[in-house]
């Protein structure tokens, strides 16, 4: 039986890196070490068994640390890492991170794409180039991606059939000035690709982070849902970035009773199975 999965979850030192996403008054409560010790308590106290951690910052150095620290940490069952996917040594860079201790434990590349100035980041050939070589290994790719970049996230995903992608955060909906019918058009068509799963995560922290609830989450839960079917839907707290909006519980709470609403089994499968196949993990 698949053990219980929270799919997206961060640690960082802001003493010893930059994280240029993290300026700004706003999300000075998170400005501060988190790390295992921290999650697996939370983890823990909300039934949850295992985790992937996912990069934060555009850095190999990063990487090669996440992946010692998954090496060392018995419930990290998987690393979302970074790399250039314009490098023209990709390929050798990731063979290089695979042999490294935890190597094993990485299962998947991501980039924030939607802090690129351009929209079609995506299209380029050097980085679809890349993305054959992620794929190519092995890997899933992560798209971190907002309304914006959609079009070149469907056409990425039509262009590489071969590869498996996961939608981060339902491609933050903006769902703090209501729901936008721009986002839910391209989410129905990047879910026509069936090479396509999506993560239920970060969706507190696009409402109103003082003023939000399941019920106000929920018509983006079922939207996705709709689109993407009860197998390739994927639960993550987005945790330490969910704490703005909620302490671990009350967000896994509220996405799981989201969840919960369109049936046990479409609940069971995000929890676990959905990301264990996303992933290719042994757990």
């Amino acid at each position: 039986m698949t053990r219980s999965i929270d799919a997206h979850q961060h640690f960082w030192d802001p003493g010893r890196a930059d994280y240029p996403w993290m300026a700004g008054d706003a999300l000075a409560p998170i400005r501060r070490p988190y790390g295992p010790g921290d999650l697996a308590p939370l983890l823990s106290e909300n039934g949850l068994d295992v985790s992937i951690l996912v990069q934060t910052r555009s850095s190999l150095d990063e990487t090669q640390e996440f992946l010692g620290i998954a090496a060392a940490t018995p419930f990290i069952a998987g690393v979302v890492g970074w790399a250039d996917l314009t490098d023209p040594s990709l390929g050798s860079t990731l063979d290089r991170l695979r042999a490294l201790p935890g190597g094993s434990k990485l299962v998947g590349i991501r980039h924030q794409v939607h802090d690129e100035d351009d929209a079609a980041w995506l299209d380029r050939k050097d980085v679809r180039r890349g993305l054959d070589i992620v794929f190519a290994h092995g890997l899933t790719y992560d798209l971190l991606v907002r309304t914006r970049e959609l079009p070149s996230a469907i056409a990425a995903a039509r262009a590489c059939p071969q590869g498996r992608f996961v939608l981060d955060h339902c491609a933050k909906p903006p769902i703090a000035t209501g729901f936008d019918q721009v986002w839910a058009d391209r989410i129905a068509e990047l879910a026509a690709c069936q090479n396509v799963w999506c993560k239920v995560s970060g969706l507190a922290t696009e409402a109103v982070w003082t003023d939000w609830d399941a019920e106000r989450l929920f018509p983006y839960v079922q939207h996705v849902a709709r689109c993407f079917g009860a197998d390739r839907l994927i639960f993550g707290s987005d945790w330490p970035v969910c704490l703005l909006a909620g302490r671990y519980g009350v967000v896994k709470t509220a996405l799981e009773h989201c969840l919960t609403q369109l049936g046990s089994e479409t609940r069971d499968k995000a929890f676990g199975p959905n990301a264990a196949a996303a992933y290719r993990l042994r757990v």
